[in-house]
């Protein structure tokens, strides 16, 4: 289903919009539990406020020492100011087919987790006084608390806008220069995710990839006989006994997860990978990292 086709289906669209109070409170909740350990936007930075002090360490110029803190012990100490230049962060949530699956082993199907996260970043974002943009046609940066409730609805039309076999978002919708964070299974073929990688570094944006999994698409936990059937029209498959199949599927997917690590290293993005049935928290908390000067660069 593609965005216009929700106001074609009234039903379909107020089912999706009774979602969203529920999926904002969890994405707040989860926001402010990582929150508790990080400092919203203090970060390092090209500022004139005070952070904090640090230890002076070798390769630190001698120019950046606090003289006055640093004769009230023993040790020098360097002065460090905060990151006060709001920047755009775009997110995108893959929209396709198999982000709406989810086996036994998982409460949450794969596009629900990622648009948890999705909200539940912005949250933290928007906190510490970043614009924070979804990557849709014709879509606007918000910031401030009042951002989220804006987002959360541009995320509601946005909902299966993607195009069928589409693994990556439109580059033309993204302003030079922003920090991007894409959610999806990226289980697409990696030459076609490489092409659409290097496009988006060549804007130039810096990102991040997310990669959503289902448990059993990381275990293939199933036994014996076992019809596979694509959600993507890639047709079925009959497998007469899966356990005799499982060792070359898990070096199948290692080895999509490094192309993917490879194709992000070549193009100066973060890539890591998310189970459903795994804490949220520490998905966001490593997110939130990433968007670091450490991480993604300023």
């Amino acid at each position: 289903m593609r965005s216009s086709d929700l106001w074609a289906d009234p039903r379909r669209a107020e089912a999706l919009g009774a979602t969203l109070p529920p999926l904002l409170v969890a994405a707040e909740r989860v926001a402010a539990t990582v929150a508790q350990g990080v400092h919203g936007r203090r970060r390092v930075g090209q500022g004139d406020s005070f952070w904090q002090f640090r230890p002076f360490v070798a390769g630190d110029p001698a120019a950046r020492i606090d003289w006055r803190q640093s004769a009230k012990s023993d040790r020098a100490f360097i002065r460090e100011t905060e990151w006060e230049a709001a920047q755009t962060v775009c997110l995108w949530l893959d929209g396709t087919a198999s982000m709406r699956w989810r086996s036994r082993l998982a409460s949450t199907e794969k596009h629900e987790r990622a648009a948890l996260l999705l909200l539940a970043l912005a949250s933290l974002l928007l906190r510490g006084g970043e614009r924070v943009m979804l990557v849709r046609p014709g879509a606007r940066p918000v910031s401030g608390r009042g951002g989220l409730d804006r987002l959360a609805e541009e995320l509601n039309l946005a909902v299966g806008g993607a195009a069928e076999g589409a693994d990556l978002p439109p580059h033309t919708a993204l302003p030079r220069h922003a920090r991007l964070v894409l959610f999806s299974d990226f289980l697409g073929p990696l030459d076609r995710i490489q092409t659409e990688v290097g496009r988006l570094a060549a804007i130039p944006t810096v990102g991040h990839l997310l990669q959503v999994l289902d448990p059993a698409e990381a275990d293939l936990p199933y036994e014996g006989r076992v019809r596979f059937r694509g959600l993507e029209q890639e047709g079925e498959t009959l497998v007469p006994r899966v356990e005799g199949v499982r060792e070359a599927y898990a070096q199948r997917l290692a080895a999509q997860q490094a192309g993917l690590a490879a194709i992000c290293t070549a193009a100066g993005f973060g890539f890591g990978v998310h189970r459903t049935d795994h804490s949220p928290e520490s998905a966001l908390l490593a997110l939130y990292t990433a968007l670091s000067p450490r991480g993604l660069g300023r």
